[in-house]
């Protein structure tokens, strides 16, 4: 028995490489699998495609997440897929800019803000919605390391993924109640085609700060969200679970 047996889940973002990540080990850990996307519609299918030769069940769901409305229909549309039960939310949808502080704009600092943290406020209070009325269910937010240790021109992503590891919190106790769980998964720097040549100077840094001497794969942040969203953390609630490769352990002095 795969530990999501019967599980139906929705995973916002998922024409990314995390998103894909965590898309494919739902699906092989037993779970039905909506794959949300707004442009990269593509890369969500040819992930759909994957999960379907597998022989899982997977569709493409497209949305705004920025448009409230539009969160709620997204969710209303994954559980109808599903037939009219959501049990996992993995709220994964988000951008990650480079500004340097002093001169950024209001504009640039909301447009973070309302994708990484507003949208995951929308998503969730339309899945918990559901989910109290179905016996409950797990919701999983991707937040970063940046929330706790932030890095130089990222300040509105630090900020906005400070907030979601602290809305996961505050949804933990005010679900709770109805059986719903919520956490957080925080990664470290994740392989993405082309960081080595993008960035050949910080994944170099970062191997030799790591302790386990890698990068994050997109599959380690879905193991993590395979584990929240199991039976084995039917008493796991309010957490953030790091995935860093034990880089936050490194001392800073």
């Amino acid at each position: 028995m795969t530990l999501l047996h019967g599980q139906t889940a929705l995973v916002t973002g998922a024409g990314g490489g995390i998103g894909r990540g965590i898309a494919l080990r739902l699906a092989e850990e037993g779970a039905a699998v909506a794959l949300h996307c707004r442009t990269a519609v593509e890369p969500a299918r040819a992930t759909a495609a994957a999960i379907h030769e597998a022989g899982g069940r997977a569709v493409v769901l497209r949305a705004e997440l920025t448009d409230e409305d539009a969160c709620h229909r997204l969710v209303r549309e994954a559980a109808d897929w599903a037939g009219g039960r959501l049990t996992a939310l993995v709220n994964n949808a988000g951008v990650q800019p480079v500004q340097d502080l002093p001169g950024m704009t209001a504009d640039a600092w909301r447009h973070v803000v309302d994708t990484d943290l507003t949208t995951v406020f929308a998503c969730t209070q339309a899945a918990a919605a559901l989910m109290r009325d179905t016996g409950g269910g797990s919701i999983t937010h991707i937040a970063s390391i940046e929330a706790r240790q932030p890095a130089p021109g990222h300040a509105h992503y630090a900020a906005a993924k400070a907030a979601v590891v602290q809305h996961a919190r505050a949804a933990a106790l005010e679900y709770g109640p109805y059986g719903i769980r919520v956490n957080t998964v925080s990664p470290g720097l994740i392989e993405r085609d082309g960081l080595a040549e993008d960035w050949p100077d910080g994944v170099s840094r970062w191997q030799r700060a790591a302790p386990l001497g890698r990068l994050g794969r997109p599959r380690d942040v879905g193991d993590a969200c395979v584990f929240l969203a199991s039976p084995l953390a039917s008493w796991v609630s309010g957490h953030d679970l790091v995935v860093d490769g034990g880089v936050s352990a490194r001392p800073t002095w």
